[in-house]
């Protein structure tokens, strides 16, 4: 009988010694993982904040120039108003010199006046439309100008991220590939409660080692017999203060 107990005890003391182990390899790769990506720090987000930047200031540029070319439309069709009453005031002009009678006279006379104040008011949108067009330029200019600094800095960003991701995409490879295996070895239980810890830590700490009786993640004190059943490893320990999980300051 107490061979048996003794036979569970170590059974039991080597399952946990094989989740700890587990556990702080998976936090090792972890680890190297984030050192990576804090290699490439901010590069990926402003790299995709300056792509979304370049696709708004090309939707304005295009905006802007559809309203150049609504203006020439504008233009054109006041253009040809002036055509078409030029060539009114002409044909009034001959039928005047035909006219038997005041009444006659005085009708066409009214038509030359209406058709050049047709052109005259023609000839007063087309100024306004230009005074658009000058503004409209100005601000096709500006937004060019605008795009072609964004896209100045936006080459240089991906340029320094594609550098940094060429040097560490090899050893990311491998660490993924590690962290894969290693994920195997951690049941689901102790995963969930690994990834929720990382989660909500500010530096992607789920387990650490203890350190002179204090956890090594947020330095909190923990009891000498705390300290000894971690070292013995009987059981998965958590900090009370921080909640990551402790492990013996002699694991590999």
């Amino acid at each position: 009988m107490a061979t048996t107990k003794k036979i569970e005890r170590d059974y039991l003391s080597y399952a946990i010694i094989a989740k700890l182990e587990s556990l702080f390899q998976l936090q090792l790769i972890d680890s190297k993982i984030d050192k990576l990506k804090t290699l490439r720090g901010e590069l990926p987000l402003e790299v995709t904040d300056l792509e979304a930047e370049l696709e708004k200031l090309n939707k304005r540029l295009e905006k802007q120039e559809s309203i150049d070319s609504g203006i020439n439309e504008s233009i054109s069709t006041q253009e040809q108003k002036i055509k078409n009453a030029t060539d009114l005031i002409e044909k009034y002009n001959s039928q005047q010199m035909k006219v038997r009678n005041n009444r006659e006279f005085n009708a066409i006379n009214k038509e030359l006046e209406f058709q050049a104040l047709e052109i005259e008011l023609a000839n007063k949108k087309i100024k306004s439309f230009g005074v658009e067009i000058d503004e409209n330029a100005e601000k096709i200019k500006l937004i060019k100008a605008k795009i072609r600094e964004r896209k100045k800095h936006f080459k240089n960003k991906k340029s320094q991220l594609s550098d940094i991701v060429k040097s560490t995409e090899k050893d990311e490879e491998k660490l993924l590939k590690s962290r894969k295996k290693s994920e195997k070895n951690v049941d689901s239980n102790l995963m969930n409660a690994y990834l929720s810890i990382r989660s909500t830590s500010n530096n992607g700490l789920a387990v650490v080692k203890i350190n002179r009786n204090a956890c090594g993640g947020c330095f909190s004190s923990i009891t000498p017999q705390h300290s000894l059943n971690i070292r013995m490893r009987k059981e998965i320990s958590f900090c009370e203060n921080c909640g990551r999980i402790l492990v013996p300051d002699d694991i590999d």
